[in-house]
């Protein structure tokens, strides 16, 4: 078994995907979750194994309860217990003003955003923590700078999601932090990923970098290295803390 094991979730694709593999190439065994897109998911297992690194796909909707306590077990069958965690799995709905907005799409985004956060935080704790027998870890949750912005005009469900991301890092980090847990997170700003798509507008970071003070998009490698470095022994006195990778936002 690994001594270092990272579960990424929504690792099929932009952020996840290049933490994935940023993780396999400084020695985590890495397991890949996805929810609906196996074949993407299985190419970046693929460019793991390639390289000599070990990863398995893990197919659940981190949503749903059963499938979140499914994969945590896999994992552990596989790879062995997670010793860090990267909650970066999201949902983002088509660009709409409040007013538009129904019952049933705020729900999915809470779903996806702050119920899928807190249960895989629940199941990697359970690992994770001394107070259970475990030998700690770390959390990175992925947020974003829309939970200080509040994305008026666009996704202000979204945003208020994100805030509650923010809220479980300072929460939880404080709850397990005399348990060998570090919990932090990341807020990424208009960052050059198919998301953008699933809201209705695949070139929305070209029109608004110029409101950016470094006048471009980030790159998902850009936000992987500040979350690598947020799981890495190098961030050991980092708890409950944000890093913004948003260009100056």
């Amino acid at each position: 078994m690994a001594s270092q094991v990272v579960l990424v979730t929504g690792a099929s694709r932009g952020i996840g995907a290049a933490t994935a593999l940023l993780a396999a190439e400084r020695g985590y065994a890495v397991g890949v979750n996805y929810r609906r897109d196996a074949e993407a998911a299985g190419a970046v297992v693929q460019r793991i194994t390639a390289a000599g690194g070990r990863a398995i796909a893990l197919q659940a909707d981190v949503a749903n309860e059963q499938d979140v306590v499914a994969m945590f077990r896999r994992l552990d069958e596989t790879l062995g217990p997670v010793t860090a965690l990267v909650n970066n799995a999201g949902k983002l709905e088509t660009q709409m003003r409040v007013d538009a907005m129904d019952a049933a799409r705020i729900g999915r985004i809470l779903a996806a955003n702050v119920t899928g956060t807190l249960l895989c935080c629940r199941e990697a704790v359970r690992r994770m923590s001394t107070r259970r027998g475990g030998s700690g870890g770390a959390i990175v949750n992925v947020s974003s700078v829309a939970a200080k912005t509040g994305s008026p005009e666009e996704y202000v469900d979204y945003a208020a999601s994100k805030g509650a991301v923010d809220t479980l890092t300072v929460g939880l980090a404080q709850e397990v932090a005399q348990e060998g847990i570090r919990v932090n997170a990341v807020r990424p700003g208009f960052i050059h990923t198919d998301m953008h798509a699933d809201g209705g507008e695949p070139g929305r970071v070209d029109r608004v970098k110029a409101f950016v003070p470094l006048r471009r998009g980030g790159l998902p490698e850009e936000v992987a290295r500040a979350i690598l470095w947020l799981l890495s022994d190098e961030a050991s006195y980092s708890t409950g803390t944000f890093v913004d990778v948003a260009g100056g936002r």
